[in-house]
């Protein structure tokens, strides 16, 4: 394959990962809607076209038309870098979350990942990381005590969980011998899910998330009765759609890095379908379905969950994150290290 054609396949690629994402998250929003509403008991957005299916759109135009204020304290460069930072980061962290196995056609292989990098889960985490920057960024720069407590609580948050996170994916990263997300899925073949091998950095790792991407019952970062809003307390337009945005396409990074690294990827349960011998075209497509669906039951975990549970108090916050999740994510890989040692795994 030359370089042209290369360059070909990975912008039509990014493109299509841009449209997809765009479109989930828009309906992921519409969908926390109605799951809001089915656990409160009342009817949700039934209003605009069927059943409400073109709120998402109507959202859009809304935040459009309202006026972009910048409050008269604010340091305007830093105000309106934070939110474009956010969105960068939670678009260009799925580069490396592959859906399927390669796609072979006209003579091509073509790798059904935008980017298969053998670093992958450093990029990953590393980004993540660059990620709390628009939150600290947004709280500081908007010239309210309201936002920059939320940015404080953010960064305090971030470093609490990223270890316990990170230490979780060691033991993965030790099954698979790699950082590369397509080796890491293809570790995981037949019944050998790390969801299983190790259900403690499972749980702690999901537990991360749910800090990392600031939803309830850790969502201290925008605490509505403490903080107002939080770090988007001063934010309108189109810069609070980015906020939004970067949020929910964080959730669904989040889902697709828990299929990838402990629910065996786009692989299907207890069996490998390239063993059945189906055309290559068929077998990608029920991959997809596959690491779709798992990716849907994920997030609905998510949705279920911010409307299930309260929010932790502060104390209770970081109590969690130190005194429990860092102590069971070390327990975690040294159980993992003991399963290598003693079952070669």
């Amino acid at each position: 394959m030359s370089v042209l054609e290369i360059i070909v396949f990975t912008v039509v690629k990014i493109v299509l990962i841009l449209t997809v994402m765009l479109l989930m998250v828009s309906y992921l929003v519409y969908f926390e809607r109605r799951v809001s509403a089915w656990v409160q008991n009342r009817l949700g957005p039934n209003r605009v076209g069927w059943e409400g299916v073109l709120q998402p759109f109507a959202d859009v135009f809304k935040l459009l038309l309202k006026e972009d204020i910048v409050p008269v304290k604010a340091n305007q460069f830093i105000h309106t870098l934070a939110p474009v930072i956010a969105l960068f980061v939670a678009f260009a962290t799925y580069a490396v979350i592959p859906i399927a196995s390669p796609l072979k056609i006209f003579g091509y292989e073509i790798p059904l990942v935008v980017a298969d990098v053998n670093i992958g889960v450093l990029y990953v985490l590393a980004l993540t990381s660059v990620g709390v920057y628009a939150i600290t960024l947004a709280g500081w720069s908007s010239g309210s005590k309201y936002s920059l407590f939320g940015g404080i609580r953010s960064s305090a948050q971030m470093i609490s969980y990223e270890i316990s996170m990170g230490f979780s994916v060691a033991g993965v990263l030790l099954f698979a011998e790699s950082l590369r997300p397509i080796a890491i899925v293809q570790s995981q073949g037949s019944w050998m899910w790390n969801a299983w091998i190790q259900p403690i950095g499972f749980i702690t790792f999901v537990v991360s998330a749910f800090a990392e991407t600031n939803r309830l019952p850790f969502d201290l970062p925008e605490a509505e009765p403490e903080l107002v809003g939080g770090y988007h307390t001063e934010y309108s337009s189109m810069k609070f759609a980015a906020f939004f945005l970067a949020e929910y396409a964080n959730m669904i990074i989040a889902a697709g890095m828990i299929v990838t690294l402990y629910l065996g990827g786009y692989n299907l349960p207890f069996f490998n379908i390239e063993s059945l011998g189906l055309a290559n075209w068929l077998t990608v497509i029920i991959q997809i379905g596959s690491f779709f669906i798992k990716m849907g039951v994920l997030l609905f975990f998510f949705l279920w969950i911010r409307w299930s549970l309260p929010r932790f108090r502060y104390d209770q916050l970081m109590s969690i994150g130190w005194k429990v999740m860092f102590p069971l994510s070390l327990i975690n890989l040294i159980w993992v290290a003991v399963l290598i040692m003693v079952f070669n795994l």
